[in-house]
C-alpha cells in the first residue's frame, strides 16, 4: 500500500513538471513570435518609404500569430521602440512565476494579463 501511494504522488509530480515545461514552452513561443515582429516592424521602418502601411501589416500579422496581438511603433526621448503587445493565455503563468520576464515593457504601461515585449531601434 506503502508503494502504491509513493507510485502515485511521483506520478503526479511527474504530470505537473510536464504540464508546467509545456506551459513555458508555449509562452516562450508566443515570446518569440513577437520578438520576431518587432524585429520585423523595425527593420521594416528602417526604410523612409516605410510608414503606417509596413505597421498596419506588422499589427496584422500579430493578430494572426499571438492572441489579440497589435504591433505599434513609439518614440520616447529621442528613441524609437517596436512595441508588441497580446493578452497572455489563462493557462500560462502568471507575471511572477515567469523567471526571465522583463518589468515593463520599453517603459509603457502593459495591462493586467497582457504581454509585451518591445525593441529600440534606430531610424
Amino acid at each position: 500500500m506503502l508503494a502504491l501511494a509513493l507510485m502515485a504522488v511521483s506520478a503526479l509530480g511527474l504530470i505537473a513538471g510536464q504540464l508546467w515545461t509545456a506551459r513555458e514552452a508555449r509562452a516562450m513561443a508566443m515570446r518569440e513570435h513577437a520578438a520576431w515582429i518587432a524585429d520585423s516592424v523595425a527593420e521594416a521602418m528602417r526604410e523612409p518609404s516605410a510608414g503606417d502601411s509596413a505597421s498596419r501589416q506588422w499589427s496584422a500579422r500579430a493578430a494572426a500569430l499571438l492572441p489579440h496581438g497589435e504591433a505599434s511603433v513609439g518614440e520616447r526621448n529621442g528613441v524609437s521602440a517596436a512595441r508588441v503587445t497580446w493578452t497572455t493565455l489563462r493557462d500560462m503563468p502568471r507575471t511572477g512565476d515567469v523567471i526571465d520576464k522583463p518589468e515593463s515593457c520599453g517603459g509603457a504601461d502593459v495591462p493586467t494579463g497582457s504581454s509585451c515585449v518591445a525593441l529600440a531601434f534606430a531610424r
